[in-house]
């Protein structure tokens, strides 16, 4: 076992190194082995694999992934961090990137550390502070990942999995089902942290799938956050400015529902992704 899953291990590494996590980069450590296993377990990583991670913290997920990995890219925005990780990280088939997660291209980094069209998967526990686009930047991005297995905040987890009517039914939702079958792996307690957050995590797997809706992706997600814009508002009543954007008047807007089979009076948080693409198709005959 890695000396970082020790508790006491990490605050003496990080007193010796005089470093404080940093709040506003959601630094909270991992230090339970079972959690982790579970991370690497659900990424199911072949000795072909490169891997990316985000936020590798003090590098003990990083030292599991080289072991299973060809290469591993973690990327840090931390330089504070990124000097520790560097003396504590040794594999010689990993990669410590200072870097922006969110601004670098991820493709032409891959590319330029020797990547040759390999399997790669994104493994991470995502800071929680920009994990949605993070998450939209790994799905509608142009790497093609064969999974994604990230631990996120609990109740973006909830939002990730959720089912038409529920309260956590949203744009991340329907984006994370239009591109991915999804599953919570497992929950994950906050006290197996250093520092502790102030919120418990889930584990997810994504597993990336090709659309199995007919509508255009622009358009489709153009009436999905139309819909959800303002949740109380009814489904005709969202999608009116959608619709004056578009071109498309109020009989054609009603046309376009009726066609699709859906209620007027119905809100956009109780259709399905596949009466969202059949409303959008009918939108389009309009424009």
């Amino acid at each position: 076992m890695s000396k970082l899953n020790s508790p006491s291990y990490v605050m003496r590494l990080m007193q010796e190194r005089g470093f404080a996590a940093k709040k506003r980069w959601g630094q909270n450590f991992l230090v339970d082995k079972n959690i982790l296993g579970k991370i690497v377990e659900a990424a199911a990583i072949g000795s072909n694999d490169w891997v990316l991670e985000i936020g590798p913290g003090l590098g003990v997920l990083t030292k599991s992934l080289a072991v299973q990995a060809q290469k591993v890219i973690s990327l840090e925005i931390d330089s504070d961090l990124v000097q520790i990780l560097q003396d504590v990280v040794t594999e010689p088939n990993v990669e410590i990137i200072e870097a922006d997660a969110l601004h670098v291209n991820w493709k032409e980094l891959f590319t330029s550390l020797g990547w040759g069209g390999e399997p790669v998967r994104l493994a991470a526990n995502l800071p929680y502070y920009i994990t949605t686009p993070l998450i939209m930047k790994a799905l509608e991005g142009d790497m093609d990942f064969s999974t994604i297995v990230v631990m996120v905040q609990r109740e973006v987890a909830d939002r990730m999995a959720a089912s038409p009517g529920s309260k956590d039914y949203g744009v991340l939702s329907l984006a994370v089902q239009y591109y991915t079958n999804a599953a919570i792996v497992a929950n994950v307690p906050r006290t197996v942290f250093v520092p502790s957050p102030a919120v418990d995590s889930a584990i997810v797997k994504l597993e990336p799938q090709p659309p199995s809706v007919a509508a255009p992706r622009d358009e489709l997600f153009q009436v999905i956050r139309a819909s959800f814009q303002q949740r109380r508002k009814t489904i005709r009543n969202a999608l009116k400015p959608l619709a004056k954007n578009w071109g498309i008047t109020l009989e054609q807007l009603d046309m376009a529902l009726e066609r699709a089979g859906i209620e007027q009076n119905i809100r956009g948080e109780r259709l399905s992704l596949e009466e969202f693409s059949e409303l959008t198709v009918n939108l389009m005959i309009g424009v």
